[in-house]
């Protein structure tokens, strides 16, 4: 007499499910690992109030804590900086400019490029900040 109506049973276990799900879990990993790499990192001062300034084509200039100056995460020079502004603002007189500065930064630094928009008349320049913090 056989048991389960002549069902054979199984001797090996079906992986398959599980290999997706690694599989699955590996893109998804990698897929948020290379997504939060973006920019140079620096530590942004916090304001109470601070409006956003996304646009499509908007230029990011960073002042990292040892005074470095990168555009859009490349390093440049304030001569470099001008002249890839002059050259920006030709195709797009309205440029807008996000300009990230490092809480611990000199602040010179910032000011030479808040001056050298200022110069090449770029009146659209944001200053980012951190959220602030809750009390």
């Amino acid at each position: 007499m056989q048991v389960g109506g002549g069902r054979k049973a199984y001797d090996d276990i079906n992986i398959t499910p599980m290999l997706d799900l690694a599989y699955v879990l590996l893109v998804i990993f990698i897929l948020m690992a290379t997504a939060s790499v973006q920019g140079i990192k620096v530590d942004l001062p916090n304001a109470s109030s601070a409006q956003s300034l996304a646009e499509p084509k908007t230029v990011a200039i960073t002042v990292n804590n040892q005074g470095q100056v990168f555009m859009d995460a490349f390093p440049v020079t304030l001569p470099e900086l001008e002249a890839q502004l002059r050259s920006k603002k030709a195709v797009n007189p309205e440029l807008p400019i996000v300009l990230k500065g490092d809480a611990a930064t000199q602040y010179g630094k910032v000011t030479e490029v808040l001056d050298l928009c200022r110069r090449l008349d770029l009146n659209k320049v944001g200053l980012v900040t951190g959220k602030p913090k809750s009390a």
